[in-house]
């Protein structure tokens, strides 16, 4: 059987995995899943709610009682082997790339509209 200690320990590296690989803040691991929303997949996001009920769980000794020590372990390797193949320098990269693309394209579209302005006038 799990203690609170035990529970608080596997949720606090949950949240810390969330933070450092996501960036995702939140006051207890229920509302950081929240905010992670639909970067986690759905089995990944109900583990850890499972985590976070435990957490929950784990602060009263009689419900403490109710807690299932394999569940709360599987669900806690689950995610944190989730959290671990997530890449989060391809994650950054790939957000820079998402907003520069838009934006050269606009700049060349403006330079090409420019360019197409001066010969029409005639002044190329």
């Amino acid at each position: 059987m799990l203690d609170e200690k035990d529970v608080a320990n596997k949720v606090e590296a949950v949240r810390r995995a969330l933070q450092s690989r996501l960036g995702v803040k939140g006051r207890d691991l229920g509302h950081a899943l929240r905010r992670a929303g639909r970067r986690l997949p759905a089995r990944v996001r109900k583990q850890g709610s499972a985590l976070a009920q435990a957490e929950f769980l784990s602060r009263n000794p009689k419900m403490a009682r109710r807690m299932d020590g394999a569940q709360v372990q599987s669900a806690y390797d689950e995610v944190v082997t989730h959290l671990h193949s997530i890449d989060a320098k391809d994650i950054r990269i790939g957000r820079a790339l998402s907003i520069a693309g838009p934006v050269a394209f606009n700049i060349l579209f403006v330079a090409v509209a420019f360019i197409t302005f001066l010969g029409w006038r005639g002044y190329v």
